[in-house]
């Protein structure tokens, strides 16, 4: 008799053979599953979508479609792939059948004839295993859903405080060296703190395989020297010199600009952290045959041996030191293994030794540009003539914060606190775009947005959805909801700039 917690299980017993397939159902009902049947595999394949079993008892030999092949299909399907799969055969013994059966997707694979308590024991081990798996997969949900939480609640303080830095910086310009230092150290901190949730949320998208890039052709140069500026400061405040070394002749791959810049600065840090005061970061780009090679060497601690296969795992910290800066969270290598290979790429690691420095290279498809050379550069974009605006934040200080920035812009600009207030505020004051945030007190920018769009005179307004949730699907929750952009928290002055901030042509 199985457990209670499996008792009422549901078992779809598949075998063309009646006298067989009713001597595991008797077996079965008696140790409390409750058992439906199918005689053959087309029959099965419909029970299997109809009714959800928990497992599936499956003959391999049966009349129209192998048992293999249903296992293949059930686990093929996305409705039907978590259906646990316990094959049997009275003709299929060999362990090469068994080995064929595992590999095709079953969960175990039992020659008959098959005693009573054997097949109990391992349809019970079975559900038990599946069990812990959904017990899992809830988990690893519970975990996404507190990761994209705390990076909400981090990204709202991050706002206002990028926003005030950047409001001081246009205020006034011209401040002692300083004043402007302060302010320099301010940005730079509060973009490691951002770098720091965009990496944290990486990890579950990539568990996931929802990672997208923006595939486009990337010139070398311009994600390098993206990735080294963000690294300039740390290594000059360690009396480090870095060392550039590009090809001389224009170089260009096929990927996401973000996402490779990401992948060379992630290198960058470590190059940079692992290395002593005044030490040599040297990065190196050069073409070799059909690809790109992009090696970043130190002359720092090194990598033991025994510790190289592994530098490249989630949460991996060798050389740990308090001392150190910006020692991270341990996931910025894992990250870079996996951009890479979304880039169709290659990464490795070398080290002599302890003490001897390390030497990371990374190698991408060289892409062959055409006869037209280049793709034509973006034409500069014109400064955004004047427009009327309307913030919405519940959060006073990133609202009138991001307000005063649009307003040394030119922008005639009105706040609001609530969904409500928004709602009073559009129909009074007709602005062209509104900044929303999606998590209002009194109601969801999605109900706002909504609500908005029916407003005489908001029929075409630009919307743009602010929020600390960035998740794909938290892009399509706007994008349904009516709004024309999505923009995660912290937004620097840079994506503001990017922004359509007037009305939509009517359609």
């Amino acid at each position: 008799m199985p457990p209670n917690s499996f008792a009422g299980s549901v078992i779809l017993n598949v075998d063309d053979n009646d006298g067989a397939r009713y001597a595991k159902s008797r077996v079965l009902k008696r140790a409390g599953f409750t058992v439906i049947e199918a005689p053959n595999g087309a029959a099965a394949l419909a029970r299997a979508r109809a009714d959800r079993p928990d497992l599936v008892l499956l003959d391999v030999k049966l009349p129209d479609i192998n048992g293999m092949e249903v296992c293949r299909q059930l686990k093929a399907d996305l409705d039907t792939r978590a259906i646990l799969v316990l094959q049997t055969s009275a003709s299929y013994v060999g362990v090469s059948d068994k080995i064929r059966g595992l590999e095709g997707g079953a969960d175990n694979y039992l020659f008959e004839p098959i005693e009573p308590e054997e097949l109990v024991a391992n349809v019970t081990a079975l559900l038990r295993l599946g069990r812990v798996e959904r017990e899992l997969h809830e988990v690893a949900r519970r975990k996404d859903e507190f990761l994209a939480t705390l990076a909400h609640e981090l990204r709202n303080p991050l706002g206002p405080i990028r926003s005030a830095v950047e409001l001081l910086c246009k205020l006034d310009p011209h401040v002692p060296e300083g004043q402007d230092n302060a302010r320099k150290t301010i940005l730079r901190h509060t973009g490691h703190l951002v770098r720091l949730v965009d990496d944290l949320l990486d990890v579950a998208r990539i568990s996931y395989g929802k990672v997208t890039l923006h595939d486009e052709p990337v010139a070398l140069e311009t994600f390098i020297h993206s990735a080294c500026e963000s690294v300039a400061h740390i290594a000059d405040t360690r009396g480090q010199q870095l060392k550039v070394s590009l090809p001389s002749q224009s170089v260009w791959v096929r990927g996401d600009h973000v996402r490779l810049t990401q992948i060379v600065a992630n290198l960058l840090h470590n190059a940079v952290k692992f290395s002593t005061q005044g030490g040599t970061v040297e990065l190196d780009a050069q073409v070799a045959g059909d690809e790109v090679v992009i090696r970043v060497s130190d002359q720092g601690i090194g990598i033991d041996s025994h510790n190289l296969e592994f530098v490249f795992g989630l949460f991996a910290q060798d050389g740990f030191s308090s001392d150190r800066v910006q020692d991270g969270l341990g996931i910025g290598l894992s990250l870079v293994r996996t951009m890479v290979e979304l880039h169709h790429g290659s990464v490795s690691a070398a080290s002599a030794g302890l003490g001897k420095g390390s030497v990371f290279e990374v190698r991408l498809p060289l892409l062959v540009l055409g006869e037209g050379g280049a793709p034509a550069a973006a034409e500069a974009q014109a400064p955004a003539a004047p427009s009327r605006l309307l913030v919405v934040d519940d959060n006073m200080d990133a609202a009138d914060m991001l307000a005063e920035l649009l307003r040394i812009d030119g922008h005639e600009v009105v706040v609001a606190y609530s969904g409500e207030q928004a709602l009073e505020q559009a129909a009074r004051f007709q602005p062209h775009a509104v900044f929303l945030d999606i998590g209002l007190p009194d109601m969801s920018g999605y109900q706002a947005a909504q609500r908005m769009r029916t407003l005489a005179g908001m029929e075409t307004a630009t919307l743009i959805a602010l929020t600390g949730y960035g998740q794909p699907r938290d892009r399509e929750l706007a994008l349904d909801a009516g709004f024309d952009e999505h923009v995660v928290k912290p937004i620097d002055l840079n994506k503001i700039a990017s922004l359509n901030l007037h009305r939509r042509p009517a359609a």
